[in-house]
């Protein structure tokens, strides 16, 4: 789970990295309400979880409070590269001396974590690693030991920082370790982490990713989620416990295993390209207990996406044999009834399948074509959804 700026600065100064007051306003007004308590300068940032938001024009001082209601307005309902802006943080405006980035992530490559450091911060990391790789320290962490002071000076000494500023870095870098540690985060970036002009080190901004695996570590953790800027789709298979995440395509897909529906979105990518470019509408994996309920679930999400013009259904019958997968749809589809009104293709393999398939034929339904194998059940949805564009 992405959290927003203001999200992750409440995350830091819990534990003890410097970051700057402010409040978040959902209405101009609120934001002239915080700017009035502030009593200075400030800065009205857009809480998108996005990069780009100062040259989208998300990000704007306003030096009375009158003024950073007007920048709220202009700012709020903003469409920063797909992302509506719903909040703004209202924050003292500060003056920079230098700018320096650091982050902590998963690295999963390698199987461990991952410190990365640059005395130049303030631009977008991706394009000072193309540009200048020298410039930007990577440095393994162990999992087992994490960051200790010792390690926090490595890393410091690593990303060139200033002397005079030093000691204060590696100290962030202790309690940033401690946040991405007692969060369980996949990520914690501070870009830019700035020097003012007292030689004070602050989190200027900041972005964090929590694992929602651990969700059930953290109570508190529910609290962040935004429900009014989740995916409505995804919201309703988080609801009823399906991995599901929506994509922009035209074919719906449901499989037994993330493997077997990683591979299905390349196979109907691949199909699609002859059939007038359809794509795979979503990742959608049933697991293995491929239920009647399960599958009614599946299917009434991916058919109450408006942009799904077919369905593949790709099982591979393993502790669920194919004959209960085959049981599950014809029974969804009596579930569904007329809620299910788009073509579906199944492929089934594995366990049992002789009998899955017998089962689908005997039902003989109007919507299901059954396809013996991975490819030609890619093509024939891709030509179904093709034909439906």
């Amino acid at each position: 789970m992405d959290l927003y700026e203001y999200q992750a600065k409440d995350l830091f100064a819990a534990h003890g990295v410097p970051v700057l007051p402010g409040s978040v306003a959902a209405t101009p007004a609120e934001a002239r309400e915080i700017a009035a308590q502030l009593g200075q300068t400030v800065v009205v940032k857009a809480q998108v979880k996005t990069g780009g938001r100062g040259k989208a024009g998300g990000v704007k001082l306003a030096d009375t409070p009158d003024d950073a209601e007007a920048k709220a307005e202009a700012i709020l309902g903003l469409d920063i590269k797909g992302h509506i802006t719903r909040k703004v943080l209202v924050t003292p405006a500060s003056d920079i001396a230098e700018e320096y980035y650091v982050s902590f992530l998963l690295d999963r490559a390698n199987r461990t974590f991952l410190a990365m450091a640059s005395a130049e911060g303030g631009m977008e990391i991706e394009q000072l690693a193309v540009e200048r790789p020298d410039a930007l320290a990577k440095i393994p962490v162990d999992a087992i030991t994490g960051v200790d002071r010792a390690k926090a000076d490595e890393i410091v000494a690593a990303g060139k920082f200033p002397a005079e500023v030093a000691d204060q870095v590696a100290d962030v870098l202790v309690q940033l370790w401690q946040t991405f540690v007692g969060e369980d985060a996949t990520l914690v970036e501070v870009n830019p982490l700035v020097r003012d002009p007292e030689g004070k080190i602050v989190a200027l901004d900041g972005k964090v990713t929590l694992d929602e695996n651990a969700a059930f570590r953290h109570g508190t953790h529910a609290e962040l989620v935004d429900h009014a800027a989740e995916d409505p789709l995804e919201a309703k298979a988080k609801a009823k416990h399906l991995n599901y995440v929506k994509l922009d395509g035209q074919v719906g897909i449901i499989g037994n295993g993330a493997g077997l529906v990683m591979s299905t979105l390349d196979v109907v990518a691949y199909a699609g390209e002859k059939h007038k470019g359809v794509k795979p509408a979503n990742f959608l994996d049933i697991g293995g207990g491929a239920s009647a309920e399960v599958m009614a679930n599946g299917l009434e999400i991916i058919l109450g996406d408006p942009d799904v013009r077919s369905v593949f259904v790709n099982v591979f019958g393993g502790i669920t044999a194919c004959d209960a997968v085959a049981n599950g749809i014809v029974k969804a589809l009596e579930i569904l009834g007329d809620e299910a009104s788009k073509p579906l293709v199944v492929r089934l393999d594995g366990n049992n399948v002789d009998e899955g398939r017998r089962i689908l034929a005997e039902a003989n339904h109007p919507l299901v074509t059954v396809v013996d194998t991975m490819d030609n059940a890619a093509d024939k949805a891709a030509e179904l959804a093709a034909a439906g564009v």
